[in-house]
């Protein structure tokens, strides 16, 4: 059983649309983090990505039974941050469980102190092909085109 996001939020936790970024960060981390911001908030590009990481669950995985897996938003946001800033999975469980903004971006609250392991990292991430990279990544492309024709217009 696997949820695609949790949209309910919980006491001391922001939404991915309100989180804010130092506008004068020249770091590649908010950078990234805007961009996943902008899909999420975009919900025609969300609902395509997600129906692409639907494709990522093995046929095998009974999705109405057993425990909960990771969130999708969860392994898109830990799986780009991997591959992007081409992290080893130490890092990218330290960036997980430590950095502030991060967490936000995964959904974690002020009074949320869980923290991810190892292998859960591992387990999930490898659940993005290449194959299914790249049908993200033509949907993403497709909408920085949109995103950048409104901006010309105006």
């Amino acid at each position: 059983m696997r949820k695609v996001i949790d949209e309910q939020l919980l006491f001391g936790e922001v939404d991915v649309s309100q989180i804010e970024f130092d506008p004068k960060s020249r770091d590649d981390i908010p950078q990234l983090l805007k961009g996943l911001q902008y899909i999420y908030t975009n919900v025609d590009s969300r609902k395509k990505v997600f129906d692409v990481l639907e494709k990522a669950i093995p046929k095998s995985v009974n999705k109405k039974n057993g425990r909960p897996g990771m969130e999708l938003w969860k392994i898109l946001v830990l799986g780009t941050l991997r591959l992007n800033l081409n992290l080893d999975y130490d890092r990218l469980t330290e960036l997980a469980n430590q950095h502030n903004n991060i967490r936000k971006m995964l959904g974690h609250g002020v009074f949320n102190n869980s923290s991810y392991h190892l292998q859960t990292i591992k387990d999930n991430i490898k659940l993005l092909t290449p194959e299914i990279l790249e049908e993200i990544n033509v949907i993403i492309v497709e909408a920085g085109h949109r995103l950048l024709k409104k901006k010309i217009k105006n």
